[in-house]
């Protein structure tokens, strides 16, 4: 499905078998699908491939799936979605209480997956399968466009980053070094002072001359906020 194009996919799980027949499936589907077959290795993959959903299996050598999930949520956006046994209710309990955002009981079939993956991904985000409106901000990942108060930001593609990262994100102060790990990525090696050049560019297309719209927190990054 074209539609799933750049949707990422991490698979955790110890049993080759299910790693290979997921993988397969939810490649053929249009997803890019990493796995791992522990935690750690998970929770590495998660940081380089930042996925936007993680299905894990509960019961793994060392660190489990319910560790993997509470670590996983810690990092980011990233949705969860939980393996079971018929017989783990209490584990799935757990597991929902604790930060998973929903479960599926072995075996299960192939196309449910694909159900909840899409709920999932509707649920957390909604910006990549259609327009999404927050206040006087509108996002269309589709275009690559965002519209403040009607009008389309004449925007760079990192800019348009930036920006969407930030309203995403509203209400949360964000830090120079997060803003850099989530827009520019890991492996950017420049000064942080950057970040506030684009603050700058982006404040000037948002007309935003008393900072209203991007707030600055003093020694602490940049927040939006919207009502």
């Amino acid at each position: 499905m074209n539609r799933m194009k750049g949707i990422k996919i991490l698979l955790v799980d110890d049993e080759p078998a299910i790693l290979d027949f997921l993988t397969m499936g939810l490649e053929n589907e249009g997803f890019e699908v990493k796995t791992a077959a522990d935690g750690m290795t998970a929770m590495n993959t998660v940081k380089t491939f930042q996925p936007h959903v993680a299905i894990l299996d509960v019961m793994m050598p060392g660190m489990d799936g319910l560790e993997v999930s509470k670590m996983i949520k810690k990092t980011g956006h990233t949705a969860v979605i939980m393996l079971t046994a018929k017989d783990e209710v209490g584990v799935r309990v757990k597991a929902l209480t604790e930060g998973a955002d929903d479960y599926m009981i072995k075996p299960f079939s192939f196309e449910e997956l694909l159900a909840r993956i899409y709920a999932r991904i509707r649920d957390h985000f909604p910006n990549l399968f259609e327009e999404f409106a927050l206040g006087p901000f509108r996002i269309d990942d589709r275009r690559r466009e965002i519209r403040y108060q009607e009008e389309v930001l004449k925007l760079s593609a990192t800019e348009y980053e930036l920006l969407k990262f930030l309203v995403l994100n509203h209400g949360l102060v964000l830090s120079k070094a997060r803003i850099l790990d989530k827009v520019w990525g890991y492996d950017f090696y420049g000064e942080e002072n950057i970040v506030e050049v684009y603050i700058r560019s982006l404040r000037e297309k948002l007309n935003d001359k008393k900072h209203e719209v991007i707030r600055t927190v003093r020694g602490a990054g940049y927040r939006v906020d919207i009502e």
